[in-house]
């Protein structure tokens, strides 16, 4: 069966096909042979990011969207999948994931680095479009990737409006359907929702964190954001990086 995504109208599979290890854990042929498996099972809901493979190297970025990219190319499919990708967050939680960038910037989400990593990705994934647009993690200085605790940092980061602003450009352009947050927290999804709502900029349609038995922080704050603003949660990791299934 498939739910809508957010309030955008897209309607997406209850199971999404996580990428992450082709390029690196997994080969070409192996990437090809699993989306076709999930398309013919229905899961036309693809997920990658700009970082990937994972763990991230200099050596194996990009990757994963260029498994996917000749997978449509060779198969002229992309109108049957609903294709979402990231942009890396704050590079200091990578050590600076300076080779993102052509000029050997650490990653934040100015918009230069925005317009770079979508014409990017774009390219690898040789289509024109991609239906989510995901922040991998956010541009603030916060613990992400199972941290669980707050602890107060340096108040220098690209505010909600500006970072919107620059995916509404792409919005406009037609090269972005519909925008997400990742790894984000309450106070973070509700100043992109209010920023959306007074200044008519994209709304944020989906949450993208970890959710598993092992970790239920998005019970804590999220989960009645998710409800009653109807932006969705694309739980990663569900079976806690397979610990959960006995490995």
């Amino acid at each position: 069966t498939n739910s809508e995504l957010g309030r955008t109208g897209i309607k997406v599979s209850r199971c999404c096909l996580g990428t992450m290890t082709w390029g690196s854990q997994n080969t070409e042929a192996e990437a090809h042979a699993q989306m076709d498996y999930a398309l013919e099972r229905g899961v036309n809901f693809w997920d990658t990011a700009e970082m990937y493979s994972s763990p991230p190297t200099p050596e194996t970025q990009g990757n994963t969207e260029r498994h996917i990219g000749s997978w449509l190319q060779k198969t002229g499919k992309r109108d049957q999948i609903v294709l979402a990708s990231k942009v890396a967050g704050r590079g200091s939680a990578f050590g600076g994931l300076t080779w993102l960038r052509s000029d050997g910037s650490s990653t934040r989400h100015t918009r230069a680095q925005i317009d770079e990593a979508v014409e990017n990705s774009l390219k690898r994934l040789n289509t024109d479009y991609l239906d989510l647009y995901q922040l991998h993690w956010p541009d603030r200085a916060v613990r992400v990737f199972g941290g669980q605790t707050y602890k107060d940092y340096e108040q220098d980061f690209e505010t909600f409006g500006d970072i919107l602003e620059a995916l509404d450009a792409h919005v406009k352009k037609g090269t972005l359907r519909a925008i997400g947050v990742s790894n984000e927290f309450p106070w973070g999804v509700m100043r992109f929702l209010a920023e959306s709502e007074t200044r008519g900029l994209p709304r944020i349609a989906s949450i993208q964190n970890a959710y598993h038995l092992a970790n239920r922080t998005f019970e804590y704050g999220l989960a009645e954001i998710a409800m009653r603003e109807q932006v969705g949660l694309l739980a990663y990791s569900p079976l806690a990086q397979g610990a959960l299934t006995g490995k």
